[in-house]
């Protein structure tokens, strides 16, 4: 009997630590078993045939790989157009260093189709495209109707990607898992590119096609690499629309706005403000400049649960020595082009003063040169668009004279040295006026801000109220000055950098985010070189035309409608070329500038003068925020829903070690106390 009621007692005693082991055994589990799905994606965009760095770029991501070897390279499109590499080798140059990348895939841009007229079709897109060992990824680019890419188009979502070759999305095994990645290319290609005969399809339609082909697939973890833009044009879309208004989309990896997200940025809710699964987007800026890194985490179900992002500052990085003896060749013929003649000669010595050696400065007044700048921009403009009467551009953003005599192409890329797309914007006469207040507010002194004008000119009084200083303003018609209504709505081109509000212009920053803001397809330093020699017939002798006049307090004679002013007197002119003064600058700037750039066509471009203007330093500035449509607001640390920048979301993730190993102490000294009262109380009950 009594040996019974031992086993029963014993029985009891183990179904309590049983119990007791079930109870506690599970948070540990959990622990465990929430390991996440972790995914390295690297990342470039909008190049622009800024093949220099290509060596650097190379370290940068080898370092990376080192790290994760698994880890994924795409390309964001924008490779061509840009420098003397694109108008020699037509992208060749640039893809002989990507070869050597290990790319996983690239999207097109909207300049890969830059060509397309001049060669009645894509013939240097699919030469480019023959000699890439990587494949292409387009999910809403139609090719059928190309000579010459038709044949590289697969319109299918393949796990057995082969290089040349344009599919509209592909599956790739990562670390165990498979990962969807589809493609897409911004529609406004057809406006302000040469596509030809290529079609563009509907974005949001097209990406949620790719996203139900995946799942079909029982694909879960979903990357669109996408040439749109991050915050462009919503007419034609963006990645942050495409972000709400497409459920599925995990990251989104960006391109064409020229966007320098220093942290990704998360999207949580829907177009209609609800919640739903986080949408990563990154992107890397411009020319080369950045490697973008994101660490992405991701739960069994695929649904992002973090995510950490960097850029990295290529220059920084000691160039690949077996890629810069690729690059060798094709550098050394740029660097002779550059001291090729224009077929343009300079009358006289067209002078960028700065106030540091001149009475006048490129950053407060009217100059010779940046008549001959904004002219060239407005008459390349018209021929796109008739109704353009204005033409607007940044003194910081002209960085160089020109010398009497013969005009070279390596002195026109010095004085436009960042590749900016001119964009045209729709303004009414008031917002013109707040314009310019913002461009003499600091007047008499220097700012980078400080705008050149051609079609219009204008009067102010730098002894009044900043903000209330312009007095007249007056836009050409039909040869004849009529003054700027306030209601009325006015054509104005200018770079891409000041179209999305550069140096501060809250005006244009509104009208970019509005989507009054066009890309015309062009690129600035060629729209110079063709002006000088088509329109002016190779004769350089640009004027002080009084198109903007500081009255400095004294009172203006009443002008006539109609009638041109008096030219002033010649601003006096500084021999020979202006040096430009050096302004210090921290080391790792988190916001770019797009003017504090090595020029990569053999010209050297100062890289300590900005094209911010003085007072507003540390604001977002880049005097190339332009792509082609390549517009942008370049630094971003924000967007809709943003996670904190530059830290992981780490909701759902596994629990740390820390947490992990104090469960596991918990439940052994709970066993050990179980077990030492069963054995005590054993020991009683055998000797009762």
């Amino acid at each position: 009997m009594r040996g019974r009621k031992q086993a029963a007692f014993l029985a009891s005693i183990f179904s309590t630590l049983a119990l007791s082991v079930s109870i506690i055994l599970p948070t540990s589990t959990k622990a465990e078993s929430a390991e996440n799905y972790s995914l390295t994606i690297m990342h470039m965009n909008d190049t622009h045939a800024h093949a220099d760095l290509l060596p650097n770029m190379v370290t940068a991501i080898k370092e990376v790989r080192a790290e994760d070897p698994n880890a994924l390279l795409f390309n964001a499109g924008d490779v061509f157009s840009g420098t003397l590499y694109f108008n020699q080798f037509k992208g060749q140059a640039d893809l002989a260093l990507l070869n050597m990348m290990n790319i996983d895939a690239m999207v097109f841009g909207n300049h890969e189709f830059d060509l397309g007229s001049g060669e009645n079709g894509q013939k240097s897109l699919s030469e480019f495209a023959a000699k890439a060992n990587f494949p292409f990824l387009s999910a809403n680019v139609d090719f059928s109707g190309d000579a010459y890419m038709a044949s590289k188009q697969n319109n299918t979502y393949t796990e057995t990607p082969e290089d040349g070759i344009v599919y509209n999305g592909m599956v790739k095994e990562v670390n165990g898992e498979k990962v969807g990645i589809f493609g897409l290319t911004t529609e406004d290609t057809a406006n302000i590119s040469s596509p030809v005969n290529v079609k563009f399809q509907n974005y949001i339609e097209k990406a949620n096609e790719a996203v139900a082909a995946f799942e079909d697939m029982g694909i879960n973890k979903i990357i669109a690499v996408t040439h749109i833009g991050y915050d462009s044009n919503p007419e034609t879309g963006n990645d942050l629309l495409l972000a709400k208004y497409v459920d599925g989309i995990d990251v989104i990896v960006g391109g064409h706005s020229h966007t320098q997200l220093t942290a990704p940025v998360v999207v949580d809710q829907d177009e209609n403000g609800a919640a739903k699964d986080k949408t990563v987007i990154v992107q890397a800026y411009q020319y080369s400049q950045n490697l973008g890194e994101l660490k992405v985490d991701f739960d069994e179900n695929g649904i992002v649960v973090g995510q950490t992002g960097q850029l990295i500052d290529v220059a920084s990085k000691a160039a690949d020595s077996e890629a810069a003896a690729v690059l060798a060749p094709y550098k050394s013929e740029i660097d002779s082009l550059t001291n090729q003649e224009t077929g343009a000669t300079a009358k006289k010595a067209l002078t960028n003063p700065r106030l540091t050696d001149s009475a006048v400065s490129v950053r407060s007044n009217e100059t010779e040169l940046g008549n001959l700048v904004t002219d060239a921009m407005l008459a390349k403009a018209k021929e796109r668009n008739e109704n353009v009467v204005i033409a607007m551009q940044n003194g910081g953003g002209i960085r160089a004279a020109i010398d009497e005599g013969p005009i070279t192409t390596g002195e026109v890329i010095a004085v436009l040295p960042f590749g900016n797309d001119p964009a045209v914007v729709q303004l009414t006469g008031d917002e013109i006026k707040q314009i310019l207040e913002y461009s003499v507010r600091l007047a008499p002194a220097e700012s980078g801000g400080f705008l050149h004008v051609a079609g219009m000119k204008f009067t102010y009084d730098s002894t009044k109220e900043a903000g209330s200083r312009v007095l007249t303003m007056q836009v050409k018609v039909n040869g004849q000055y009529e003054d700027i209504k306030a209601g009325q709505t006015y054509l104005v081109t200018t770079n891409n950098f000041t179209a999305k509000g550069g140096d501060g212009y809250e005006v244009f920053a509104k009208a970019y985010q509005e989507g009054r803001v066009q890309d015309i397809g062009a690129i600035d330093w060629e729209q110079l070189r063709d002006y000088m020699v088509q329109d002016l017939n190779g004769d350089v002798n640009p004027q002080i035309e009084g198109r903007i006049i500081d009255t400095l307090g004294k009172e203006q004679e009443p002008e006539t409608p109609g009638q041109e002013p008096e030219t002033p007197g010649e601003e006096p002119e500084t021999p020979g070329e202006e040096p430009e003064t050096p302004i210090e600058e921290p080391e790792t700037p988190v916001t770019d500038d797009e003017n504090n750039q090595d020029n990569d066509n053999g010209t050297e471009t100062p890289v300590t003068d900005d094209n911010t203007s003085d007072d507003n330093a540390g604001a977002v500035d880049d005097n190339k925020d332009n792509g082609s449509s390549d517009t942008d607001k370049n630094t971003q640390n924000q967007g809709s829903n943003t996670d904190k920048p530059g830290t992981s979301n780490n909701a759902g993730n596994t629990l740390p070690n820390t947490a992990t190993n104090m469960y596991t102490m918990i439940l052994v000294g709970g066993l050990l106390l179980v077990s030492g009262i069963v054995v005590m109380i054993y020991r009683k009950v055998k000797h009762a």
